[in-house]
């Protein structure tokens, strides 16, 4: 199918996933000759037919298209006109490299990234996620993709008493970090650089927004997250995901401070069993779409819809990337949208929970909602 500038393409690695090519793959136009300002251009033009191809498929890859460096990429992330998300509170080491673009994980290329959703350690985290290939790796160093919704489901068939408790308990996650940041681990970020601060006291206010606890130590903090929710709500899709940290958590690479067995436990302190995160992670590689990098790719994630994860490789490798939120964005449409019937005493309003959001409009007092929940 073609769009403007832009035409679907099928490439080896696809793969069908509830009647979609996971990910959409989109190549120039034969018929337009694109430069990087067309580009740019072209995704302003036709966002709501991209947005709705990332709705279908969680994923949209971005191929043979004029992005050479980091400052077209950045050019490419401003044309979709989404807000800047601030790395708050992540793990991974990262770098400024020009506007919103940072290198994606700077820890040892020969090392894999297990999968995860950005920041779901904390409660505030990037609605989309771009990546930007600028060096390819001759072999190896994929960054392969999984949509949440099947590792949800699948965890779900064959282990549902945990995924019972996952979902009535939550996770909370504990991790010692370091002063500075430590390149050598995947999750190596100092608190410095985790908080944006050398002060302690700045540190701790800016953990506090995030509902996160600090201890301090002799060399480092302590963190303490949660109880957060495993598995969350997809209100676009209507489905629930696997959005947690257990199998990295797991899985950690050159980290002396932190336990795997105690970073990551259910909401209520009790660890979780070793032998079904082995087997989550089974289930992770089986679902997921690997395809190799080639220099100028661009691959846009839906965050809440698709885990990420990264294949070991030798130098050179360089893959950018930019965080993005569309918060602002979705709180206009929703007022756009929303109908607001002034209260008259006696009212009583009936919602479907699963069909209608709800908020509420400042006003003086006297005021008195009261409210009743059923299954």
């Amino acid at each position: 199918m073609a769009r403007g500038g832009f035409a679907e393409v099928r490439i080896p690695h696809q793969k069908s996933k509830d009647g979609f090519l996971f990910p959409t793959v989109i190549s120039p136009n034969s018929a337009v000759g694109f430069d990087l300002s067309l580009l740019a251009e072209s995704i302003r033009e036709q966002k709501p037919w991209l947005e709705a191809l990332l709705r279908s498929s969680g994923a949209i890859l971005l191929r043979d298209f004029p992005v050479k460096t980091a400052s077209d990429f950045n050019e490419v992330v401003e044309a979709f006109g989404y807000e800047e998300f601030p790395y708050v509170g992540g793990s991974a080491p990262r770098t400024n490299v020009v506007g919103r673009v940072f290198t994606s994980n700077e820890s040892p290329p020969d090392q894999k990234i297990q999968f995860h959703h950005e920041m779901s350690r904390v409660p505030e985290f990037p609605s989309k996620l771009f990546f930007f290939c600028e060096v390819a790796p001759q072999s190896g160093g994929e960054t392969p993709i999984v949509l949440s919704h099947l590792v949800y489901e699948r965890m779900k068939e064959r282990f549902p008493e945990f995924v019972e408790r996952l979902e009535e308990h939550g996770l909370i996650y504990t991790r010692i970090l370091k002063t500075e940041d430590d390149l050598s681990s995947p999750i190596g970020r100092g608190w410095k650089s985790t908080f944006f601060t050398q002060d302690k006291s700045t540190a701790e206010e800016r953990a506090a927004r995030l509902g996160m606890k600090l201890e301090w130590m002799e060399d480092g903090v302590r963190t303490v997250m949660g109880p957060l929710p495993a598995i969350k709500f997809d209100k676009m899709r209507g489905r629930k995901i696997w959005f947690n940290s257990v199998v990295p958590s797991y899985t950690i690479q050159n980290d002396t401070l932190n336990d795997p067995e105690k970073t990551t436990t259910f909401g209520d302190g009790t660890p979780l069993p070793s032998n079904i995160i082995n087997e989550c992670r089974k289930i992770l590689d089986e679902e997921c779409v690997a395809i190799p990098w080639q220099k100028g790719d661009v691959l846009l994630l839906d965050n809440l819809a698709v885990l990420h994860s990264r294949r070991p490789s030798n130098p050179p490798r360089r893959i950018l990337a930019s965080l993005s939120n569309i918060i602002d964005e979705c709180l206009k449409i929703m007022d756009k949208e929303c109908v607001a019937i002034t209260w008259q005493k006696g009212d009583v309003l009936l919602l479907d929970n699963l069909a209608a959001l709800h908020s509420r409009r400042p006003s003086k007092p006297p005021r008195r909602i009261p409210a009743s929940l059923c299954k």
